[in-house]
């Protein structure tokens, strides 16, 4: 990990997009403390309250909690994001229009202009939250448009800092930005920690515990993201003349862990929308309060939306169909299995297997750290599963981003 970084900073055109990277991070952790123009910051007591809010806040990087321009941060925009991937799996026109170079673009433009609206419907919840304890200064229609148009123009900044990071930098924008936010938050996370020993039975053996726990987290992630089951692929051979082409033999990876971190991402983003805007907004405390109080019942609700998105990203990030028209095409086939159907059939049950292995290890390790909370009172647990699943998730794929760009260089170089 370590050597690709070094060796991407020798080469000037990935030393630059990593410099022009870290300098949009910059911007993205500056804004989380820019406090929303009309609010008294002091008046506000989010952070303190742990639970469900607490998980949303660490996802911000602390700009929930700060009352920053950032607040809602890109929840909106993966929100967004998922409607419109469930709409083109319904609507033949959306899904033709996915297929198409300047349909994804279209729909990456839907997807913004939903991620607009859908910030602009939650900051309305905001305003009435912090309306209600008396954290707006000076009350009225201007003061609550200034703060709903100051938190979705914050959305919308965040949501282009990713974009131009995917684009200029070196990619993974909108999870990079997750990942920033989260380890920003790990100094205070570490302090709270050690200074909670001594408080409701918390040892430093219970500490300690966990630290080994967090260890063991990022063990298992690394080792459930890179392993595969390699499907063999053979190709035939061709002769032409008195050359012989073609019969080499290759496979298809499938990964245990298909999705990545994005079925955790998803699953927070969707259930923390309903819970956010039922905190927020008096009529509906009560659903806040029922979660609060069952918080294993959010627990369960977390790792079956886990386990949902993990199938759902799976079958969109990896086409069985498509690819094995794209083996047919080239004259290829899996041994044993004849190209067509039968082959698309194949890959569809490995695919579904192994996936129900990666969903279960995501769910278990994203809900764990919540029954460890109930179990040694300890708050702020949230960092030990979710949060260490994302860290982890971005490094490896971040590194493996920037070691294709470097074998790509190094390509680039026999050529000249």
């Amino acid at each position: 990990m370590l050597d690709a970084l070094k060796n991407a900073l020798r080469i000037p055109d990935l030393r630059k997009k990593i410099l022009y990277t870290f300098g949009l991070l910059i911007i993205y952790r500056l804004g989380a403390y820019v406090v929303i123009p009309g609010i008294d910051p002091t008046q506000v007591t989010l952070g303190a309250e742990g639970g469900v809010i607490g998980l949303l806040d660490l996802f911000t990087g602390g700009a929930l909690s700060n009352m920053s321009i950032f607040a809602l941060n890109v929840g909106p925009y993966i929100t967004a994001s998922i409607v419109l991937q469930l709409l083109a799996m319904v609507i033949p026109s959306l899904e033709e229009m996915s297929k198409e170079p300047d349909g994804q673009k279209k729909i990456a433009q839907y997807t913004r202009y939903g991620s607009i609206v859908l910030a602009v419907i939650q900051s309305l919840g905001l305003v009435a939250w912090i309306s209600s304890m008396g954290a707006i200064r000076n009350p009225g229609f201007f003061s609550s448009f200034t703060i709903v148009a100051t938190m979705t123009a914050g959305t919308t900044l965040v949501v282009w800092l990713g974009d131009k990071i995917t684009e200029k930098g070196i990619g993974n924008g909108i999870s990079l930005l997750i990942f920033a936010g989260i380890l920003a938050r790990v100094p205070a996370q570490t302090l709270g920690l050690i200074g909670s020993i001594g408080e409701g039975g918390i040892s430093i053996f219970t500490v300690l515990l966990f630290m080994i726990f967090a260890l063991a987290i990022i063990a298992a992630v690394v080792y459930i993201t890179e392993g595969q089951r390699r499907i063999p692929v053979q190709y035939p051979k061709k002769v032409v003349g008195r050359k012989v082409y073609g019969g080499q033999s290759t496979y298809i990876p499938l990964r245990v862990n298909q999705a990545g971190v994005m079925p955790i991402i998803f699953a927070s983003s969707v259930l923390g929308f309903p819970i956010t805007l039922a905190k927020f907004i008096p009529a509906l405390k009560g659903i806040s309060d029922f979660f609060d109080k069952y918080f294993l019942v959010y627990a369960v609700l977390y790792a079956l939306l886990v386990i949902v998105f993990t199938y759902f990203y799976s079958a969109v990030s990896f086409n069985t169909q498509e690819i094995t028209e794209n083996i047919k095409k080239y004259g290829g086939f899996i041994p044993g299995y004849r190209p067509g159907q039968p082959t698309s059939q194949f890959l569809d049950r490995v695919l579904g297997r192994i996936t129900l292995a990666g969903a279960f290890f995501l769910a278990f390790i994203a809900v764990l750290p919540f029954i460890l909370q109930a179990l040694t009172r300890i708050r702020g647990l949230d960092f030990g599963g979710t949060s260490l699943l994302i860290v982890v998730g971005v490094a490896i794929d971040t590194i493996k981003q920037l070691e294709a760009q470097l074998l790509m260089h190094q390509y680039e170089g026999f050529i000249k």
